[in-house]
């Protein structure tokens, strides 16, 4: 995932042909990429005028509704007192137009903002090559993975998978030793070894993981997989890639085994937690801090599973390392 500065108006440029770049690498007409453009230009617009700085996160994106290129905006600014009244066309605080925040809805193929007075602006942009024909369905998965500021590639990797035909999945996050390119090597080798086995529970795939990443420097990995017909949520971890399950307003946090992925491991074990509909799994590598917690953004949990990732991300980010954010959202009740 590319991240851009945003703390000028010099900086906005930047943050467009990054974003347009991407929209060219999936193969964007020029109409598309144009549309890629404009949200770009106006989120980082939007968070030099009001955010006092932020950043803009961006990559490609594939998955259950479609593919195409996400935004992140995230700043930490005053944040808005009423996030209808800013999407309306003519609203401004700044002297501007006030068509910022509705043209970027309009350009989108989905579209999530969240802000609390005081706590700043996070606003979730993507954008596909064609207009969708019909009801997408609801996202599922959703995640932020950063590198450490001066690194190009991140140390850190994430996969998922629906199961069968019903509501079930499997995730995985993976944090390669230190960081850099020999952290990003392992971390994607967990990836291809999650994708690889066929077998069903956590423990068994973490131990087709530890075995696969021997030739590596290794690394913290977790695996989730949530079974519906039985309500639970089934856990394995080895290292400090920490999980919570998210139900009813509680955090319950998940138990992760010491020992290093592909080195030394004593022990691999599942672990099993209630997950009803509607509850959700956050899984972090430990570039984001312990202590995060999302009763102080009221509603925040409604909202689209990446824009979840980008606030925890946003403000709970050690800043010394590679830094990973998944959240997956259980089915509707």
């Amino acid at each position: 995932m590319i991240s851009v500065p945003v703390t000028e108006a010099s900086q906005v440029a930047e943050a467009r042909r990054r974003a347009t770049a991407v929209a060219q690498r999936l193969g964007f007409d020029e109409t598309a990429r144009g549309r890629v453009a404009i949200v770009a230009t106006e989120l980082a617009t939007n968070i030099v005028k009001y955010g006092a700085g932020g950043e803009i996160l961006l990559d490609a994106f594939e998955d259950e509704t479609g593919a195409g290129v996400e935004l992140l905006a995230l700043d930490k600014g005053a944040g808005l007192a009423s996030v209808e009244a800013a999407l309306r066309d003519g609203h401004s605080t700044g002297g501007s137009a006030g068509t910022g925040l509705g043209s970027v809805k309009r350009q989108s193929s989905a579209f999530d903002i969240a802000s609390w007075p005081g706590k700043g602006l996070a606003v979730l942009a993507r954008v596909q090559a064609s207009p969708i024909k019909g009801m997408s369905p609801p996202p599922r998965f959703g995640a932020v993975a950063v590198p450490l500021r001066g690194e190009t590639v991140c140390g850190d990797a994430y996969a998922t998978r629906r199961d069968g035909d019903g509501d079930g999945w499997t995730v995985m996050v993976a944090d390669g030793l230190g960081h850099g390119p020999q952290a990003a090597q392992a971390s994607q080798e967990a990836v291809r070894l999650f994708q690889a086995c066929r077998e069903p529970r956590p423990a068994g795939i973490l131990s087709a993981i530890h075995a696969g990443l021997r030739h590596t420097r290794g690394g913290a990995v977790s695996v989730a997989r949530y079974e519906p017909e039985r309500g639970v949520l089934v856990f394995s971890g080895v290292g400090n890639v920490a999980g919570a399950v998210l139900a009813q307003g509680e955090i319950r946090r998940t138990v992760s085994l010491a020992g290093t992925a592909g080195h030394v491991v004593r022990r691999i074990q599942d672990f099993e937690y209630p997950f009803a509909p509607g509850d959700h799994l956050v899984m972090c590598s430990d570039g984001i801090g312990t202590s995060w917690a999302l009763d102080r953004y009221p509603g925040l949990t409604g909202a689209h599973p990446s824009l979840v990732a980008g606030v925890i991300y946003r403000d709970f980010t050690r800043g010394r390392d590679d830094a990973t954010v998944l959240v997956v959202r259980g089915a509707a009740a």
